[in-house]
């Protein structure tokens, strides 16, 4: 017998001893999810004891279009869903269901699909490994939690009890949200997260999970793991969750910011920082690759048209909005798009918001900081003033995109964009949000019906 069709049936009786040990826990069904652009998990089931076809590649899709995504073309070959088997994980919510991570591929070949964003990110990690360097990822992830039944009205589910100045880290508020936070809590242990702390933030009705950093893929799959679990216990209840930047104009806005270090594959250690704390050069090379593409990078980390309500310097009211809007870089400057916080030696990108697709903002960041390290890039000297008032000197190279079009429009212009990501997806994606940026530019808006109406 070839050694190949030896491995076939090993795997074949490895994988049939995995679905009698999980029927034998009570768990019922399979799932092998793999995300569309948005980060969205998608997935067929199948009953526990078809669990080795699954894991054998069986289950087959015609993705492109769902989602958004290309436009669907009716001859093409199917992708095949092909579960990681190093992702899998019992759904502590719903413990009927085995859960995996996927990735898609073709179905003849077993190539990766182009529009794949957990291949995308796998083969810059592949060109990391090939310079010595594996990547982690931490994200601070915020939210907001409304009361489903009262929707389309965006009712906090949770009232806060201190509304002004700000709500933000109010402690009877965050108590009052225990029934929530009690459930999710358990859960997110459950499922290793590693969760220190969460709070009230400054938007009535919005939250901030923190929790362990982990290899980026590790986090990526993490944070598709938690669109379910926030979504199932929020529905418990009667609560929706949203990561609309900014759902409504005077709330503050909810980002996901990006705490990214290098590790030496070698020597396992921190390459962004020397044995005395001090910023390494890699460290800050690969900044500078990072804000050499920001504009570019700026379409994956905020990608809808909400994305730039957020990414203003200051609310409707004056105050600080905190969320940056210059691509320059300072030491625990929270002005600017990329912080070197001193409390810990990571990189943090704070222009990113949590509707992007973690994949391929990762994918993008890191092929913009390895870049950064090779051409060793100096970022120039970090910003000490506080930058939200910058817009008052105008036109500014370094200005991140006012909108999805500009960003969409540096992303098709940039040269490393084409060289991270398959043609195919280029296109698609360009099309995808060009598309929904006329969608959104032929609305009219009340603010526009307040302003014109009567203007005579």
């Amino acid at each position: 017998m070839p050694a190949s069709m030896k491995t076939f049936f090993d795997k074949q009786d490895e994988h049939a001893a995995l679905a009698a040990e999980l029927a034998g826990q009570g768990v019922e069904f399979a799932m092998a999810a793999w995300v569309d652009v948005r980060g969205r998990p998608k997935s067929k089931v199948v009953p526990i004891n078809h669990l080795p076809d699954m894991l054998a590649g069986s289950e087959r899709y015609t993705p492109r279009g769902i989602g958004g995504l290309g436009q669907m073309n009716p001859a093409e070959d199917e992708c095949v869903g092909l579960p990681d088997p190093d992702t899998l994980r019992i759904l502590s919510w719903d413990p009927r269901i085995a859960y995996f991570n996927a990735d898609l591929v073709l179905g003849a070949s077993r190539e990766p699909f182009e529009n794949c964003p957990r291949s995308a990110l796998k083969s810059v990690l592949a060109k990391a490994a090939d310079m010595g360097f594996a990547m982690n990822l931490g994200v601070e992830t915020e939210f907001y939690l409304y009361r489903t039944s009262t929707l389309p009205d965006l009712v906090p589910r949770f009232e806060s009890s201190v509304i002004e100045p700000t709500p933000a880290y109010d402690a009877r508020s965050v108590i009052d949200s225990l029934e929530f936070f009690s459930d999710l809590t358990k859960h997110m242990e459950a499922a290793g997260y590693g969760l220190y702390s969460f709070d009230q933030e400054g938007g009535e009705g919005q939250y901030e999970l923190d929790f362990g950093y982990a290899e980026v893929l590790t986090m990526c799959d993490r944070l598709t793991h938690l669109r379910l679990m926030l979504t199932a216990l929020a529905q418990k209840v009667d609560a929706t969750v949203t990561f609309m930047p900014r759902p409504q104009t005077h709330s503050w806005g909810s980002g996901a910011h990006m705490n990214m270090s290098l590790v030496s594959t070698t020597t396992g250690e921190n390459a962004f920082v020397e044995a005395d704390g001090t910023w390494t050069k890699t460290a800050l090379s690969f900044a500078a690759g990072v804000l050499r593409h920001a504009k570019a990078l700026t379409a994956l980390t905020c990608p809808t048209v909400n994305s730039y309500k957020r990414l203003s310097p200051k609310l409707t009211d004056g105050s600080v909005s905190w969320a940056p809007v210059w691509a320059r870089y300072g030491t625990n400057n929270r002005s600017c798009m990329l912080r070197l916080p001193g409390n810990r030696p990571c990189i943090e990108n704070r222009a990113v918001d949590m509707m992007s697709n973690m994949y391929l903002a990762s994918a993008f960041t890191l092929a913009a900081g390895l870049e950064g390290i090779e051409l060793g890039l100096d970022p120039g000297d970090a910003v000490t003033d506080d930058a939200s008032d910058w817009d008052r000197f105008g036109a500014h190279e370094d200005r991140l995109p006012r909108n999805l079009l500009e960003a969409i429009d540096a992303f098709a212009n940039d040269p490393l964009v084409h060289a991270t990501f398959p043609s195919g997806f280029v296109r698609d994606y360009i099309a995808m949000k060009n598309e929904e940026w006329e969608n959104y530019h032929t609305v009219v808006t009340a603010w526009e019906v307040d302003r014109y109406l009567l203007d005579v």
